[in-house]
C-alpha cells in the first residue's frame, strides 16, 4: 500500500483492474446497424483504483462471482474486490466506492466492501430505486435489486453518500454528473502527475465511442450520450489521460502496474 501513495498531497495513483473479458458483436457496442454489425468485438470488464496521501477510493464495483457464472462467455479472472490484493490493498481499506452508474456489472461487488462509504448521483439513486427499472422490459435485466437492497441498507446506516451534479468529492477527485448511458451517469476526474485523468466508464464504453461520436445502444438519452463526449473531452488534460469502461486497448496503451500483473492490471497515472 505504501508504494501505492502518492507524495504530493491532493493528487492521484490511479489503476485499472480488468476481472473478465468476453466477446461480443459490434451491433451490440455502437447504435445503428451497419455492414460490420456481426463483427466479433471483444469487451473487457473493469474497476478502478485511485489512492491519494490520504484516500483509497474504488470506482464501481464490477461483477460478482455468482452473476459472472451465469454469463455466457464470460472470461472471470476473479471478484474485482479480492483482485485490490494483488496491490497490496485490502477491501477494508477502501474508504470510498464512487459508483459511476447502478447497472449490474458496476455494483456486483458493493457487499464486499465493509468500510466504504459509496457515492452515487442522485437521478441515478431516484431512477433505479423508482417504478421504471421494472417497468421497463429492457432495463430489468441491467440492474441487480440485491446490490440495490444492499445500498438502501447503507442508506439507513449512513454509508450512502448522494451527490446532485458536479461535486468536489475529494481533494483533487471530482464527480461530474453526465448523464446519456443512465439517468445519472457520472464520470471522474483526478488530478495525477500526468494532469487530470477521467475515469468515463460507460460514459464512453470504448474508445471508438468517443473518437468516432457515436453512442452503444444501451443508453437513456441519446443526445445526453452525446454531450457527455463532448464534457468528457473538456475535463480530460488530453485525451489520451480518458479511460472508457470497457476498451480492451488500456492494458495496451498504459503499462502493466508490475510485470506480473501483464494484462490485467495497468497504472494509469
Amino acid at each position: 500500500m505504501a508504494r501505492l501513495r502518492p507524495t504530493v498531497p491532493g493528487t492521484w495513483r490511479v489503476l485499472a483492474f480488468a476481472y473478465g473479458f468476453r466477446t461480443g458483436l459490434r451491433g451490440q457496442h455502437f447504435l445503428g446497424h451497419d455492414e460490420r454489425s456481426t463483427e466479433p468485438h471483444p469487451t473487457a470488464y473493469y474497476v478502478w483504483l485511485a489512492v491519494s496521501d490520504r484516500h483509497v477510493v474504488m470506482v464501481d464495483a464490477g461483477i460478482g462471482r455468482d452473476r459472472a457464472a451465469t454469463m455466457p462467455g464470460m472470461s472471470y479472472l476473479g471478484s474485482p474486490v479480492e483482485l485490490l490484493a494483488q496491490v497490496g490493498v485490502t477491501p477494508d481499506q477502501v474508504d470510498r466506492a464512487v459508483l459511476t452508474h447502478l447497472h449490474y456489472d458496476h455494483t456486483g461487488t458493493v457487499a464486499d466492501l465493509p468500510a466504504a462509504t459509496y457515492v452515487v448521483q442522485e437521478t441515478e439513486w431516484q431512477y433505479w430505486t423508482g417504478p421504471w427499472p421494472q417497468r421497463i422490459t429492457r432495463e430489468r435485466w441491467l440492474w441487480s435489486p440485491e446490490d440495490l437492497a444492499h445500498l438502501g441498507a447503507a442508506e439507513r446506516q449512513g454509508r450512502l453518500q448522494v451527490v446532485d451534479g458536479d461535486v468536489e468529492l475529494l481533494p483533487g477527485l471530482s464527480l461530474h454528473l453526465v448523464g446519456g448511458h443512465t439517468a445519472g451517469m457520472q464520470v471522474v476526474r483526478l488530478r495525477t502527475g500526468l494532469g487530470h485523468v477521467v475515469l468515463a466508464s460507460d460514459a464512453s464504453h470504448f474508445y471508438e465511442n468517443l473518437g468516432t461520436d457515436r453512442p452503444a445502444p444501451l443508453l437513456h438519452c441519446t443526445t445526453a450520450v452525446h454531450g457527455a463526449f463532448d464534457r468528457i473531452s473538456e475535463l480530460a488534460d488530453r485525451l489520451e489521460l480518458v479511460v472508457p469502461g470497457h476498451d480492451p486497448a488500456v492494458l495496451e496503451r498504459h503499462p502493466a502496474a508490475t510485470p506480473a500483473l501483464t494484462g490485467r492490471v495497468v497504472q494509469i497515472a
